[in-house]
């Protein structure tokens, strides 16, 4: 699942730095570094913290995004950088959260 996020393409979104105009009420932000989906021009995805090994994502309908603000990048030890925002996303839009995860035997510990 790392490999299938990592490979995809940064995706470049329109910010918009006044959001004033937006009403709060009806629209929940969701942060995160987008990316390209790798199938469907007509979805987003937002990696939550692109960094870590045990990470999730979001997939959203563009249509469903009212606006995105730009946030500070993010770098890890590497010195690698991904740029970060936030996005407004429309309440009671149908979106995806996406944890991947290692199937393995779960291992009970005695006393």
């Amino acid at each position: 699942m790392i490999n299938f996020l990592g490979l995809k393409e940064k995706f470049e979104i329109q910010t918009y730095r006044n959001i004033k105009n937006l009403d709060k009420d009806i629209h929940i932000p969701f942060s995160g570094s987008p990316r390209k989906h790798p199938y469907d021009k007509s979805r987003v995805i937002l990696v939550a913290d692109p960094f870590t090994d045990n990470t999730f994502y979001y997939e959203f309908r563009v249509g469903d995004i009212a606006c995105a603000e730009e946030l500070s990048s993010i770098t890890n030890l590497k010195g690698e950088s991904t740029p970060m925002v936030r996005i407004w996303v429309k309440k009671q839009s149908v979106a995806i959260q996406c944890t991947p995860f290692i199937v393995d035997t779960i291992k009970h510990s005695c006393c």
